[in-house]
């Protein structure tokens, strides 16, 4: 966002506590079906974050009849105050990972900054 500093543009991207404030606000609004649990990774979750970062979301759902590319289309993601992509894993999907994408699985396990966990999840479900 450009913000007028004197007589010279400056650029101000926002921070996480901001994205976060959003991301709450913005899950309030739009109840996702099935949620299990919501959190982000990326720059924002690392704290690297500068100007042009986008929000790397993290979407588990009990289940989906929809293939995985298809799952966060019907997610407003404009709606959040910076461009952001969302990887929705359904339950079984989610457990898999380690399996079938070790490498990815770990770096989640480091970086995800969980929001919303649902009740019944036990601490140890999403790493």
């Amino acid at each position: 966002m450009p913000v007028k500093s004197l007589n010279s543009a400056v650029l101000r991207w926002p921070s996480r506590e901001e994205v976060e404030a959003a991301l709450r606000d913005w899950l309030a609004r739009h109840p996702i079906p099935g949620l299990l649990a919501l959190g982000y990774f990326g720059s924002y979750a690392r704290g690297d974050h500068g100007v042009g970062s986008d929000l790397d979301l993290l979407v588990l759902v009990d289940a989906s009849p929809f293939p995985p590319w298809q799952r966060a289309l019907s997610l407003p993601l404009e709606e959040l105050p910076v461009p952001a992509e969302a990887l929705v894993y359904t339950l079984s999907e989610w457990q898999a990972l380690p399996q079938r994408s070790p490498r990815f699985s770990e770096i989640l396990r480091r970086e995800v900054r969980w929001l919303f966990r649902h009740p019944a999840l036990s601490p140890l479900d999403p790493p």
